[in-house]
């Protein structure tokens, strides 16, 4: 079963701790630091669209693209107060095609990690540079090769009323690679089914990220910690990048 195919119906219960508002009140300090007005948003692997819906409710106009038509399916049934509702589109990160341009892009959640073959990041930041409005900004934030490591051989459970997911982990330090195994347990009427889906993320360095962004032809690279406007310390779950395009 490919990624988030059978996780989609039960992303948003499983993932209440993510901290959606407080993610993007960090996201707008970002976008007053632009060096033009952020109106529209580009929402990169935008997953179930908890992030989408949240920025079009604070006036911004959304373009939210993902590659797992299940998830987009998900994103595409809610329906929370905005001004404009978001543009929801089918497409691979690596093969990202908008009608235009925006001025500001966001990929949260380490899902550049999700890109397995470092090739299709270079390809992303390049298309990401096409699309983004000059004095535009790009912000996303990854997993550090260290915190993907330490996973290895973790085991995590998350449960609702009606889902039970074990997450196995394994890293391969060798291919970089941090494996998700993971079985889904769902009621079904008055019986529970079984599916599994495997979960890939690529370690990362800042230093390749930072060279593939100035390769793509951003500018004014910054660093900071989760959520933080300061330079990321060792133990930092996620760190964020941001950069401009002039």
């Amino acid at each position: 079963m490919s990624s988030y195919e059978g996780l989609a119906a039960s992303y948003d219960a499983l993932t209440t701790d993510v901290g959606y508002e407080k993610r993007a009140d960090f996201l707008e300090k970002l976008f007053r630091r632009s060096r033009i007005p952020v109106h529209t948003v580009l929402d990169l692997a935008c997953g179930t669209g908890s992030m989408t819906w949240l920025l079009a409710g604070r006036g911004y106009e959304l373009i939210a693209v993902d590659g797992s038509q299940e998830m987009l399916a998900a994103a595409r049934e809610k329906n929370a107060p905005a001004e404009v509702p978001p543009l929801f589109l089918h497409q691979s990160m690596p093969r990202l095609d908008l009608y235009g341009t925006v001025d500001a892009a966001i990929c949260c959640l380490d899902s550049l990690n999700y890109l397995t073959d470092p090739r299709d990041v270079q390809r992303t930041l390049r298309r990401l540079h096409l699309f983004i409005s000059p004095g535009g900004l790009l912000t996303f934030d990854v997993r550090l090769p260290e915190r993907l490591a330490a996973l290895d051989g973790q085991v995590f459970l998350d449960e609702t009323d009606d889902t039970y997911c074990v997450w196995r982990t394994e890293f391969d330090a060798k291919k970089r690679l941090c494996y998700y195994g993971m079985d889904i347990f769902r009621l079904d009427g008055a019986h529970w089914t079984r599916s599994f889906e495997e979960h890939i993320e690529y370690a990362y360095e800042p230093d390749e990220l930072l060279s593939w962004l100035q390769e793509a032809g951003f500018t004014h690279v910054r660093q900071y910690g989760d959520r933080v406007l300061r330079a990321p310390k060792q133990d930092e779950q996620r760190i964020y990048f941001s950069a401009k395009k002039d």
